[in-house]
């Protein structure tokens, strides 16, 4: 005997809609172990505790190098950073979109000067990019320090420590 609509039951209260996040990651650096899946997560955690549900977020780990290049050819930089951030979506736009540049050389060196653990330093520059795309600004005094702020958050969040007060002053201006 086949159901019928009055045997079955219907659910009044759907789950909540989970967070839709698209998160590539990418590493084409021996500098620092990457772990993409934990990458991924810290990712997706950070975008989480932003109040983002939807984003299409791409990670690449580089070297100085490579780093630098893309500082001078896109920002007219002419030196290596720790991250550079692209934000791909328009203002509105209810998925964020955007891309990390991730100097993972710059982080195993400023790792080693401090002594921080080098995926502390890397997660670091993956939590300072993200908040960066999610509208953040750290161009003066009052918004670098609400931005340290958030980005101590966010890595508490994800049970890491953060490496940014070990190496006050030593770090590359983004």
């Amino acid at each position: 005997m086949d159901p019928t609509e009055d045997d079955l039951e219907l659910d009044d209260d759907p789950a909540p809609p989970l967070p839709d996040f698209e998160v590539e990651v990418g590493d084409s650096q021996t500098h620092v172990p990457i772990d993409p899946e934990a990458a991924r997560r810290l990712v997706e955690e950070v975008l989480r505790g932003e109040g983002v549900a939807q984003a299409s977020i791409s990670v690449a780990f580089v070297d100085d190098p490579t780093i630098h290049r893309v500082n001078r050819e896109y920002l007219d930089h002419d030196e290596p950073t720790d991250v550079i951030s692209f934000v791909l979506s328009d203002e509105g736009d209810e998925r964020l979109s955007g891309e990390l540049v991730v100097s993972a050389q710059t982080a195993a060196r400023v790792a080693a000067e401090v002594g921080a653990e080098p995926w502390n330093e890397v997660a670091l520059y993956v939590v300072h990019g993200l908040l960066h795309l999610c509208g953040c600004d750290d161009l003066d005094e009052a918004s670098a320090a609400a931005m340290r702020a958030r980005e101590g958050a966010a890595l508490a969040r994800v049970g890491l420590a953060n490496p940014f007060p070990l190496a006050e002053g030593r770090r590359i201006p983004s």
